[in-house]
């Protein structure tokens, strides 16, 4: 308090001064500088001030640390508890596959893929191995239909609208998945066949809707696009799996997804994902593309091609029977 003090003297003095030098600019130049020097001693102890607030609040955010928000410490006990943190489960995958693209020409008839790998350990464990390997093709809604007799004629009567289904599935497994997935974990990663298909929202009005989406599994199934090989993969002293995977003819062109999924006690201990591009290659791209980007000119050649063949097989016939 004594420099406050002492700055309010030196403005009482100057001022002083200023009241008595008013008939001389001499003097009003000695009343400004004690003013000048009133207001320096004024702002070292407000500044001193200051120094010690900010000091002061310092220390008391390093005595008090900040509280985070409920979502956050939530997150973070989340990710800390995950079960695909592969410290926690003392495992984790290394898979590859024999091919990343397989190409689709006029004469395809199916590929396979051969997928393998091994488990990395970073702590002993006796837990067998269990492993699920599956191969997703592009999904898209699909509309299914219902016919019935309608007077004495076969006519579609209701249809559903299915929401996603893959064009292509294989899920291939060390035992069957039941035994060795929980439910939970099968909705979770949507493993199983009928979690891929879905359903999401009932039609009004439709008889047991929940048999179309049985339906398009049912056919696909018959038509080799839906596979499931239980025990087919083959696990090597607990460390080493393998197993093929056919891909039948009838593939439809886009990315497939491969996914290996790591098991202990019915859970999902480590994933490992990558992407297989199907493509049409040579003349079936060529005339794949010409039908989508020119359909005029698709039109036309496929004209000319049958009035050719047309020509051609009629002149073969006209030379048989001479």
């Amino acid at each position: 308090m004594r420099a406050p003090a002492a700055g309010l003297a030196a403005i009482l003095v100057a001022l002083a001064g200023a009241g008595a030098a008013q008939d001389g600019e001499g003097a009003g130049a000695e009343a400004r500088k004690a003013l000048d020097a009133a207001a320096g001693a004024l702002e070292a102890p407000l500044d001193a001030a200051r120094d010690a607030a900010g000091a002061a609040a310092d220390a008391a955010r390093e005595a008090l640390p900040l509280a985070q928000p409920p979502g956050v410490a939530a997150q973070e006990a989340e990710a800390q508890a995950d079960p695909l943190d592969a410290e926690g489960a003392g495992r984790s995958i290394v898979a590859a596959l024999s091919q990343n693209r397989v190409s689709i020409t006029a004469d395809f008839s199916g590929s396979q893929i051969f997928v393998f790998g091994a488990v990395k350990r970073t702590a002993p464990s006796d837990e067998p191995l269990q492993v699920i390997v599956t191969i997703a093709g592009p999904s898209a809604p699909e509309l299914v239909r219902r016919k019935d007799r309608v007077a004495g004629v076969w006519a579609n009567t209701d249809e559903v609208l299915i929401d996603e289904a893959p064009s292509f599935y294989a899920v291939a497994s060390s035992h069957p998945v039941e035994e060795i997935l929980s439910f939970r974990e099968d909705l979770k990663h949507r493993i199983g066949i009928n979690q891929l298909v879905s359903l999401l929202y009932l039609p009004e009005g439709v008889a047991e809707p929940e048999s179309f989406r049985e339906a398009v599994i049912r056919i696909r199934r018959n038509e080799g696009l839906y596979v499931e090989l239980p025990r087919a993969v083959e696990v090597v002293e607990d460390t080493l799996f393998a197993v093929d995977v056919n891909l039948p003819a009838n593939l439809v062109e886009g990315d497939y997804r491969a996914r290996v999924f790591l098991l202990g006690e019915q859970e999902v201990q480590d994933v490992f994902e990558t992407d297989i591009a199907v493509r049409k290659v040579g003349l079936e791209r060529w005339l794949y593309a010409l039908s989508r980007e020119s359909p005029a000119a698709y039109g036309l050649l496929s004209i000319f091609i049958a009035l050719t063949a047309g020509w051609g097989a009629s002149e073969v016939f006209r030379l048989m029977r001479r």
